[in-house]
């Protein structure tokens, strides 16, 4: 099994900083995010992944932000939480 590697927040804004300042040397999106995977060393499909959420953080795609995908799982270990608190009683 291959363990994953954590990116530090600084790095994903730098790469998908760095796909978009490519955009224009490349064909397609797609092109640009295989060129600058291989040069901070993650997989193309995981630069796509920071790339749309920043898209979404941005407000130039349809989908949940950071923020709200943040929210989501907080009140998620919330309601779990409460669950068992009501089991107990």
């Amino acid at each position: 099994m291959k363990k994953s590697v954590k990116f530090s927040p600084e790095v994903r804004e730098r790469a998908v900083r760095m796909v978009e300042e490519s955009r224009a040397d490349h064909p397609s999106q797609w092109s640009a995010i295989e060129s600058i995977a291989a040069k901070i060393g993650c997989t193309p499909q995981t630069l796509l992944t920071w790339v749309r959420q920043h898209e979404r953080d941005t407000g130039q795609r349809e989908g949940p932000t950071t923020s709200e995908l943040a929210r989501l799982k907080e009140l998620e270990r919330e309601v779990k939480e409460l669950r068992k608190a009501n089991e107990i009683l």
